[in-house]
């Protein structure tokens, strides 16, 4: 049975502290989306949980808190409740850097990429076709939406493998493909996201790597529209390892 001091909703999660030394959280399986962010899945993995209740709709977990945030406890809950049921914990990210058929490739080839689906963001048109985003008229970007293991692969490892793959520095072209659809842009999902990517900008910049200044846009992630069926893993499907530049 759960403990019945358990009270303060957030839902579908509930948590509560009884003391300073001890933090309990209870989650609805049925209802909870697993999401561990990138950095805390070494601590959670060598975590056990004090109690756990064992029914199939809800679980109960009670932590040591001597040096845990409420937020880390809450993380590491979600991995530890992923894991006892089976449930993979992945991560997305969000990329434009050109013609979205060679930057798709170049993340596939990345070890802890687990999924790559392209399709147009950052504009105003809902559910946009090829055609409607090669006008340039839908404010919509050929982006990637990448999924990824954080545990084999780090979201700072994707932005790496973003720059070293097309050129940060044109202004709404890359090679000669040009139009806002083919900016460079970062979506961040989160507020971990946006600070990485501002960081590497920042660092490129002041390394003086580039001869130009960065361009590439970073926004938060709005509707992501998947593209055509036809431009998914498009190289691969015809063997080829890279776009035209």
């Amino acid at each position: 049975m759960l403990p019945d001091f358990i009270g303060a909703s957030l839902n579908p999660i509930r948590y509560f502290l009884p003391s300073p030394k001890t933090f309990w959280l209870v989650m609805d399986i049925k209802q909870t989306k697993f999401v561990i962010p990138p950095g805390l899945s070494a601590v959670a993995k060598g975590t056990r949980p004090l109690a756990f209740d064992g029914r199939c709709e809800e679980s109960a977990f009670a932590f040591p808190a001597t040096s845990l945030s409420r937020r880390e406890a809450l993380c590491m809950a979600n991995f530890l409740l992923a894991t006892q049921h089976g449930e993979q914990t992945m991560a997305k990210a969000t990329f434009a850097a050109g013609c979205f058929w060679g930057v798709e490739e170049a993340f596939r080839q990345i070890k802890g990429v687990t999924a790559t689906t392209v399709g147009y963001t950052g504009g105003t048109t809902k559910n946009p076709s090829y055609k409607d985003v090669c006008t340039g008229a839908t404010g919509h970007a050929e982006a990637v939406e990448v999924e990824f293991d954080p545990a084999q692969v780090s979201y700072r490892e994707l932005l790496a493998a973003f720059f070293q793959n097309h050129n940060p520095t044109t202004l709404n072209r890359q090679g000669p493909d040009f139009g806002t659809q083919y900016r460079s842009a970062i979506f961040y999902h989160d507020a971990e996201q946006e600070a990485a990517a501002r960081e590497a900008v920042a660092a490129l910049e002041k390394s003086s790597v580039f001869k130009r200044p960065i361009v590439t846009e970073i926004k938060p992630a709005s509707e992501f529209y998947r593209a055509e069926e036809y431009h998914q893993q498009y190289l691969a499907k015809r063997g080829a390892a890279s776009c035209h530049y």
